[in-house]
């Protein structure tokens, strides 16, 4: 059987999967229920000087079948007393020893952190995460992504945190960057042991149309929040990615962002995460969901034959590259499984209007089974995608895959084609291509 024990930073769990700093790791009693469940560690709800949260607090985006997709907040860190969390903290470590806790702070001056720090170690929390992350509210008073913005600041705060940390230190990084590179060095330099990513994503996930105030609305107002859920996964694990390749960077990374099954959990730790964080799909269905998890991870180790979860860290990694290392000469077809359609012309629609016009409709009116012109497919995968049934469109591969041509490997020989056949634009066209040193700039 697999080994499904973590270890990040020196910081042990029984599993890699940790409640993230959220709602479902307030309290005590939220944490020790998750751990009697099967979840592994849980960084609990961000604390530092209490503040008076508002009512509501949440918004949602919906998918058509009403799935919820996309989650907003606007809830602030802990409103609850410093002392009634130390004090849980202290008792859940005691029913609890083998979990991870993780204490996620967020004050202002040296001193404050300096003092919180000792604090939570002195509770018996097993690390602490800095939230340099929060996208609304608190960054307006100089905290959360107001400092996970500025690298210098953030590098500064993690040199505080370090003079009086005797447990490993997380940087919870901010998503709200161009580079997520930036304040990932800056925590590294300022001595930190490990990074956590992402945070939510500043937003306003709609407007009531009658009250003309943004979601959710307190009292006929409202205000950006931070966005999370299943919607974000893509960009959570191109951050995670980046880190993962960045040269240099040798900190463990906790991934966080839209994991609501094993599967995504795996996703993150093959383009480098050491363990994961889960919040909004426990907000939607319950610290049960790690009933799920727990064996799917386990199957799917077991079938690669992962014996430790450090053994499938990055390993997606050496296939990723820019998209001049892609094979120019790889060549696929889309092919349809006519026992499966149900003749929605769905496929048919999408490709006629949205991309190369490589599907046709029989012209017996009782056949409603799309078919693929194969001189007009690209490949690009918009049929299968749109398509409501599994499997039903495939992509099949058509090159022998002897040869493989990069755009790379052409600009360096200067081998960059000057001409292109479009008949449906009047045949041939010419184009005169820059010096392959200037594209390489």
């Amino acid at each position: 059987m697999p080994d499904l024990s973590a270890n990040l930073a020196g910081i042990k769990s029984p599993n890699p999967f940790w409640l993230a700093s959220a709602p479902p790791a307030n309290s005590g009693y939220q944490v020790m229920k998750a751990f009697d469940q099967g979840w592994g560690g849980a960084v609990w709800k961000t604390l530092g000087v209490p503040v008076v949260n508002v009512s509501s607090r949440y918004g949602g985006v919906h998918y058509r079948d009403s799935r919820l997709i996309g989650f907003n907040n606007i809830e602030l860190i802990t409103d609850r007393p410093l002392k009634d969390n130390l004090r849980e903290i202290e008792e859940v470590k005691k029913h609890f020893p083998d979990h991870a806790v993780i204490a996620s702070l967020m004050v202002e001056t040296k001193e404050q952190w300096i003092q919180i720090v000792k604090d939570v170690q002195n509770a018996g929390s097993d690390g602490i995460e800095l939230n340099f992350g929060c996208p609304h509210g608190m960054c307006e008073r100089g905290m959360g992504s107001a400092v996970g913005q500025e690298p210098t600041v953030l590098k500064t705060i993690v040199g505080w945190v370090m003079e009086a940390a005797t447990i490993p230190v997380i940087v919870k990084l901010s998503p709200n960057i161009s580079h997520i590179e930036e304040p990932a060095m800056a925590a590294q330099e300022g001595g930190g042991n490990a990074v956590s990513l992402i945070n939510t994503i500043q937003s306003i996930v709609g407007v009531d149309l009658d009250s003309l105030a943004p979601y959710p609305i307190v009292d006929g107002r409202g205000t950006n929040g931070g966005y999370c859920g299943p919607a974000v996964k893509p960009i959570a694990l191109n951050m995670v990615k980046n880190l993962g390749l960045l040269k240099g960077f040798n900190l463990p990374i906790s991934g966080i962002g839209g994991i609501e099954n094993w599967r995504d959990a795996v996703e993150h730790i093959l383009l480098g995460a050491t363990n994961v964080q889960v919040c909004t799909a426990v907000m939607h269905y319950g610290f049960g969901i790690i009933r799920e998890m727990l064996p799917g991870l386990e199957s799917y180790m077991t079938e690669k034959g992962f014996n430790t979860i450090d053994e499938m860290v990055g390993k997606a990694l050496p296939n990723v590259g820019t998209w001049e290392t892609l094979n120019l000469k790889y060549d696929v077809k889309a092919k349809i499984n006519e026992e499966k359609c149900i003749g929605c012309q769905i496929c048919y629609t999408a490709c006629e209007d949205g991309a190369h016009q490589a599907i046709g409709l029989p012209e017996n009116g009782d056949n409603r089974v799309p078919y693929i012109i194969e001189d007009n497919c690209v490949g690009c995968n918009l049929c299968s995608l749109v398509c409501p049934v599994e499997d039903c469109i495939t992509m099949e591969r058509k090159d022998d895959g002897s040869e493989t041509v990069t755009w790379e490997e052409r600009t360096a020989n200067n081998d960059i084609p000057t001409t292109f056949n479009d008949e449906r634009a009047g045949g041939i066209h010419h184009w005169v291509p820059e010096p392959a040193a200037a594209l390489k700039k």
